[in-house]
C-alpha cells in the first residue's frame, strides 16, 4: 500500500512538473516561398529552439504571405498576432527611421561593406533605438541578396528606365532608385507581382536573383538587368510582448540560435547567387551586365535628401566602415 502511494505521489509530482513546464507555442511569419533559405533557416531555428529549451517552445512558421501582407506582418508585432517575423529594413524603418538606412540603394559599397556594417556597433545601435520606439527586437539580419531590374524591355543605361513602370515593394525608400534614374515606381504586395507582371500592370520589377528565381518572375519577364541597386537584407524581429516573456537564459537560447540560422541562409544566399546568372540564361532569358556607376551616381545624389530617413551622421559613419 506505501508503495503505491508512493508511485502515486511520483507520478502526481511529474505531472506538477510538467504541467509548470507548459509548452508555448509562438508564432513566425514571414512573405517568401517554402523553397527559399530563409524559410528553410526557419524551420531548422524552430526544432533547434524547441530542442535547446527542453520542448517548452513549439514555433510554427508560417510562410509564403499566410499570415498577411509584409505590413500586417510588422504590425501583428505590436498587436501580438505574431511572435517572430522576417522583415526588409524600410519596413521596420517605419517605426524608427535610421535603421531603413542599410535598406536604401546604393547605400553599400560592395559585400563587403555590408557584411562589416552588419557586424558593427553602429548596427547594434540603430537595433537598440527600433527596440526603444516600438517595443519590438531586432535579433538577426539575414543577407537577401543584390536587388536586380528584371523587364520586357534592354536597359543598359539609366535613360533607358525613363517612364518604366516598375513594381516596388510597399515601403516609401524603394522608391528612391527608379526616380533616380526616372522611372515610374508602382508599389504592388509582394504576393500580386507575379500577376501584375503577366497583365502588364507592370513592365517591370526589382528583387534579388533567388527571389526571382522562387517567384518565378523570370517566366513573365525577358531582360534580368544586374543593376544591383540594393545590397539587401531581411531582420528577424521578436515581438517585444514575447521577448519580455522570455527569461535570460531562453533569451540567450533565442538570440544564438537565430543568429546561425541567418549565418546558414546568408551563406546560402550567397552560393545561389552565384549561379543563378548562368542559370536564367540556359532558360533562354537576356541577362545585361551593366556599368553601375552611372546608376550608382544618380541615386546617390539622393542619399540625404528629402527622402532620408536618418541624420547625416549616421550616414556617414556608414560610409565610412
Amino acid at each position: 500500500m506505501k508503495r503505491a502511494m508512493k508511485w502515486m505521489l511520483g507520478v502526481a509530482a511529474i505531472f506538477a512538473a510538467t504541467g509548470a513546464m507548459a509548452q508555448t507555442k509562438l508564432k513566425w511569419a514571414h512573405v517568401y516561398e517554402t523553397s527559399e533559405a530563409y524559410h528553410t533557416a526557419a524551420i531548422w531555428a524552430a526544432g533547434e529552439i524547441k530542442k535547446r529549451t527542453n520542448g517548452r517552445y513549439d514555433i510554427e512558421v508560417f510562410p509564403a504571405s499566410t499570415l498577411g501582407k509584409e505590413t500586417d506582418i510588422n504590425q501583428g508585432l505590436t498587436l501580438g498576432t505574431v511572435d517572430i517575423i522576417y522583415t526588409g529594413q524600410l519596413f521596420a524603418g517605419r517605426t524608427y527611421g535610421p535603421l531603413a538606412i542599410g535598406g536604401a540603394p546604393y547605400m553599400f559599397r560592395d559585400f563587403d561593406h555590408w557584411k562589416r556594417y552588419a557586424t558593427s556597433p553602429l548596427f547594434r545601435e540603430l537595433c537598440d533605438g527600433y527596440q526603444k520606439a516600438g517595443g519590438n527586437k531586432v535579433v538577426a539580419l539575414t543577407y537577401y541578396g543584390e536587388r536586380h531590374v528584371t523587364s520586357n524591355k534592354p536597359i543598359n543605361r539609366p535613360e533607358d528606365m525613363k517612364g518604366l513602370k516598375i513594381r516596388v515593394p510597399d515601403a516609401p525608400l524603394y522608391t528612391m532608385f527608379p526616380r533616380a534614374v526616372g522611372a515610374n515606381p508602382t508599389p504592388i504586395a509582394f504576393a500580386e507581382v507575379y500577376l501584375a507582371l503577366q497583365n502588364g500592370t507592370v513592365d517591370a520589377q526589382e528583387n534579388p536573383l533567388p527571389t526571382i528565381d522562387a517567384k518565378k518572375f523570370y517566366e513573365v519577364q525577358k531582360y534580368i538587368v544586374l543593376t544591383g541597386h540594393i545590397t539587401d537584407a531581411l531582420l528577424t524581429i521578436v515581438a517585444g510582448g514575447t521577448w519580455n516573456k522570455l527569461s535570460d537564459a531562453d533569451k540567450k537560447v533565442f538570440e544564438e540560435v537565430l543568429k546561425q540560422a541567418a549565418a546558414k541562409a546568408t551563406d546560402e544566399i550567397v552560393g545561389i547567387e552565384k549561379n543563378l546568372g548562368a542559370e536564367f540564361e540556359k532558360r533562354g532569358k537576356t541577362v545585361v551586365k551593366v556599368d553601375r556607376k552611372p546608376f550608382r551616381e544618380a541615386t546617390m545624389k539622393l542619399h540625404n535628401g528629402p527622402d532620408a530617413t536618418w541624420p547625416r551622421d549616421v550616414y556617414d559613419r556608414l560610409q565610412g566602415l
